[in-house]
């Protein structure tokens, strides 16, 4: 499979963005798109030089020229729009957050296995190489045992009952939009949790506009994680070791560098040059998983996916905060 030919689902900002990042991707062909209207999907066809311009979801997925899909709806449809597209028979990248919930996620990831499609969470800064480097300096004792994370997402959106973020039924609220990042992140430096504790606010329409969690870990091992819709934050890590810390420095989505800092010795950054803006590593991960003829990613498995839903659950659980219809 020398050309990858790939579809785009819906037309909103973040599909520009995925898009964009496409184009600079050796191998990679943006063959169709596919829209609510038609207007909308001549539009995006026009921006990007998309040759077909479905004007519905369906006919997208139907589309016998497309082999992967990336699913750029809200989170709301990604259960119903992966389903879709995996009972085509076509390959699919979801945008996280995955699902709304760990019962839709298993529900996907069952029908992705049976019908041996591949299938990956569009965890899309598990492939920025500052990341990929931080788990590798742990990896290799570094900084020692590690003890405890800190890491936070907080985006300083002004309140707007109208926007999809402050909507419950499109799944709105920090954590499936931002508090998935940090999440995400101790998951892939400290595992799975034992047990956690948190606290929310819920906003006047209903979803969590600011969180904090603490997560547990069999080892001793915290993470201390904070994410807020409204109020402006850091949004960078730092984990803790017995003979060290790694600073992960912000946006916690797509970190330009980090710095290793031990006792004794000179601070260590790195900063790599990074050209494309992120979106095409998980797609030159998608593609090499394709030709390799892998259901799943190795650096994003689906296992993991499940594993950081189920908290999610968990910790919306422990707030009292259902989405519509669960």
């Amino acid at each position: 499979m020398d050309t990858v030919r790939w579809g785009i689902l819906a037309t909103g900002a973040i599909a520009h963005q995925f898009a964009e990042g496409l184009a600079g991707v050796k191998g990679a062909e943006l063959v169709a798109v596919g829209s609510r209207t038609r207007e909308a999907a001549e539009r995006f066809g026009e921006a990007h030089g998309v040759p077909r311009r479905h004007p519905s979801y369906e006919t997208l997925a139907a589309d016998p020229g497309v082999d992967v899909v990336y699913i750029a709806t809200p989170h709301a449809f990604h259960h119903r729009d992966t389903l879709m597209c995996l009972d085509a028979g076509k390959a699919v990248l979801c945008e996280k957050a995955f699902a709304l919930n760990a019962r839709q996620a298993r529900e996907m990831v069952a029908q992705a296995r049976r019908r041996k499609l591949f299938l990956m969470e569009a965890m899309w800064n598990r492939f920025n190489p500052v990341v990929q480097r931080m788990r590798r300096l742990v990896e290799d004792g570094a900084i020692g045992e590690p003890r405890m994370l800190v890491a936070d997402f907080g985006l300083g959106a002004p309140l707007d009952p109208r926007s999809r973020l402050f909507d419950p039924a499109l799944g709105g609220g920090a954590l499936l939009d931002l508090g998935v990042y940090p999440l995400a992140l101790a998951s892939l430096l400290l595992g799975p949790p034992a047990s956690l504790a948190t606290r929310a606010h819920l906003g006047a329409t209903g979803v969590d506009e600011r969180a904090g969690i603490v997560l547990s870990y069999p080892d001793g091992a915290l993470a201390l994680l904070h994410t807020s819709l409204g109020e402006k934050t850091p949004s960078e890590a730092t984990l803790f070791g017995t003979e060290g810390t790694i600073r992960l420095h912000g946006p916690i989505y797509r970190p330009p560098g980090l710095t290793l800092s031990r006792p004794g010795k000179e601070d260590e950054p790195f900063h790599p040059t990074m050209a494309g803006n992120g979106y095409d590593l998980e797609a030159r991960e998608v593609m090499r998983c394709l030709r390799d003829g892998e259901l799943e990613s190795p650096a994003m498995t689906l296992q993991e996916t499940l594993s950081i839903m189920e908290t999610m659950d968990e910790i919306r659980a422990a707030w009292g905060m259902r989405y519509p219809g669960e």
